[in-house]
């Protein structure tokens, strides 16, 4: 274990190395999750805290503290993935009630895990805010995967995608507001610059991203090379990140922006299976660097809060879109199941549970990390068995058979 951690400190061969054993383990535990059918994510993570510096120390924490942009390259692919779900066609068809179940069940389960946190185990408003702002996200992933794999059509799969995907916006908006008001409380106080410039920021840089969604329509068409779309999509999500870093803001809501544009613009579904084919090893780094900065020794002290977290968080997403959908007069099998698909939760929770760790304390912000880390890796067990039964049950796969598809 030595020879790695003196590797480590030797430039480029030790980062070399290090992506080598990380990627190859990563494809190993791949295979076993699968074998157990189990997530990827699972054994992602899984092997991220087995290689990492607390358990075999194979990736000293060296390279871990400088794989951050790991992180922001791949949730830049995962927004603008999320961006294509926003088709205008289908916005219209599915009607504001979208929007009323998505805001009920995102914001149920965030207030129910902020006041739980709060009021239930005395810790600290600026953490429960985060805490709860990171509860409304719902990974899409699994969710996808699971309807794809049993081919299921109607309006429950119709109005799930939609709410998964609307899911993220809400979480980067609660997550936004949480960080700015957290960042001016350790900053002392709240200024007009610190209360407004954020707020600007976001709004700039989703401007930016719809700047980049007509600029890669209209500079590559979609009949020319694809190459040379993939080449500018990877170069203006880039420079979204680059810029978003340094005003310090999330890339996330101007990333999806930029797809749901580019979708809106181009009807264009291949640069997205393009990407999809292209960010694999992206998003095993992203998942095993996750893994590697768990601090197993936490894990005693965030246990409880973790539990509590783990299980209001679920009641808050099915309380709210139980009540929603009847609020909007859906069929029983929608107001029943919906909540079973939004269980999951990874990509963009595990990404926010990074940048809250750098908004917190050093002991805190730790602490939140494994909370959200260990959460995520229970979800993403129970979260596909979860859609399966909620697809089959509100007759979503009978509906395909029926239609043929």
């Amino acid at each position: 274990m030595e020879f790695f951690r003196e590797l480590a400190l030797d430039g480029t061969a030790g980062v070399l190395l290090a992506l080598c054993i990380i990627l190859f383990s990563g494809l190993i535990f791949s295979k076993i999750a699968g074998f157990f059918r189990l997530p990827k994510v699972t054994g992602y993570i899984i092997v991220g805290i087995l290689i990492g510096p607390d358990v075999l120390r194979l990736i000293p924490s060296q390279l871990v503290t400088h794989m951050d942009f790991v992180s922001d390259i791949a949730l830049a692919c995962i927004a603008f993935g999320v961006g294509k779900f926003f088709k205008a066609e289908d916005m219209r068809r599915t009607g504001r009630s979208i929007f009323l179940i998505t805001a009920a069940e995102a914001l149920a389960a965030g207030f129910l895990v902020t006041l739980t946190a709060f009021f239930l185990f005395h810790i600290s408003l600026d953490f429960a805010l985060l805490l709860g702002a990171a509860a409304t996200a719902t990974a899409p992933a699994s969710t996808i995967m699971t309807i794809k794999q049993y081919r299921a059509r109607g309006e429950f799969v119709r109005i799930l995608l939609q709410v998964v995907a609307l899911d993220d916006a809400v979480c980067l908006l609660a997550f936004s507001a949480a960080s700015a008001v957290v960042s001016a409380e350790f900053n002392g106080s709240i200024t007009f610059s610190e209360a407004v410039l954020p707020v600007l920021f976001n709004l700039l840089a989703v401007l930016l991203g719809a700047v980049c969604a007509w600029t890669l329509a209209r500079g590559v068409p979609s009949g020319k090379s694809r190459d040379s779309r993939l080449m500018l999509l990877l170069t203006e999500l880039l420079g979204i990140s680059g810029l978003c870093a340094l005003a310090d803001i999330s890339p996330l809501l101007s990333c999806m922006v930029f797809g749901m544009v580019y979708i809106n613009l181009t009807k264009d579904k291949k640069l997205f299976r393009q990407l999809d084919r292209f960010t694999p090893p992206v998003m095993a780094l992203f998942f095993i660097e996750s893994g590697m900065k768990l601090d197993l020794s936490t894990l005693g002290t965030a246990g409880i809060i973790g539990i509590a977290y783990f299980l209001t968080r679920i009641l808050g997403k099915y309380a709210g879109a139980y009540v929603s959908c009847r609020l909007a007069k859906k069929s029983r099998g929608i107001c029943r199941y919906l909540g079973l698909g939004l269980i999951p939760q990874a990509g963009v929770s595990i990404g926010l549970a990074t940048l809250g760790q750098r908004i917190l304390p050093a002991a805190m912000g730790t602490q939140f990390l494994t909370i959200i880390l260990s959460s995520s890796v229970l979800y993403e067990m129970i979260g596909p068995a979860c859609a399966k039964f909620a697809i089959f049950r509100s007759g979503s796969v009978r509906e395909a058979k029926k239609t043929g598809e």
